[in-house]
């Protein structure tokens, strides 16, 4: 349960024990109340949930702690003029919308390279999973080999798409595929 933010603006972060006496780690929001940041017992529970993950990322520059006190404060029927900077912990994507952004994160690391930069700067935020779920055609049934053999077609018929997803897993820290079978 690795934390990312080294700070703790709020004195919200907690321990607490895991098996094998190592330690985890989370976001307390009713410690954000008791520090006077906002009366956030008030807030509906998705709001909740969201000024967590705010929280969590708060970082000074991309999160700021007047964005933590923004959302902790909310009122139902205030004019809305400031956006909620919302950082996801993971994004899940299937095949039909996955393989487009592997190819405009290739394009982009290709356009870095060419103008003499580090291609790897070119890497997603935030942990991706490609979930290749549904691309698999049946043309065998009725027998136990059935499901291999129409995986291997599958490969066949496909391999320079799985090729390319096999270089996406291998060229981004954050980017993971969960292939068929």
């Amino acid at each position: 349960m690795g934390i990312k933010q080294t700070t703790n603006p709020f004195g919200a972060l907690r321990d607490f024990d895991l098996s094998g006496g190592s330690k985890g780690h989370y976001y307390s929001i009713p410690a954000l109340e008791s520090a006077g940041v906002g009366p956030v017992s008030r807030l509906p529970v998705c709001l909740r949930i969201v000024l967590e993950a705010v929280l969590r990322h708060c970082d000074g520059t991309r999160i700021t702690e007047d964005h933590v006190r923004e959302l902790a404060n909310w009122k139902p029927y205030a004019d809305r003029t400031e956006e909620i900077p919302f950082v996801v912990a993971r994004i899940v994507l299937q095949d039909f919308t996955g393989v487009p952004l592997l190819v405009d994160l290739a394009a982009m690391r290709s356009a870095v390279h060419q103008l003499g930069k580090n291609p790897n700067i070119i890497e997603p935020l935030v942990p991706v999973d490609l979930v290749v779920d549904h691309s698999v055609q049946v043309d065998f049934a009725g027998d136990d080999s059935a499901y291999q053999r129409n995986l291997d077609l599958e490969f066949t018929r496909n391999r320079e798409r799985y090729e390319f997803l096999k270089w996406g897993m291998q060229a981004f820290e954050t980017f993971k595929v969960v292939p068929l079978g």
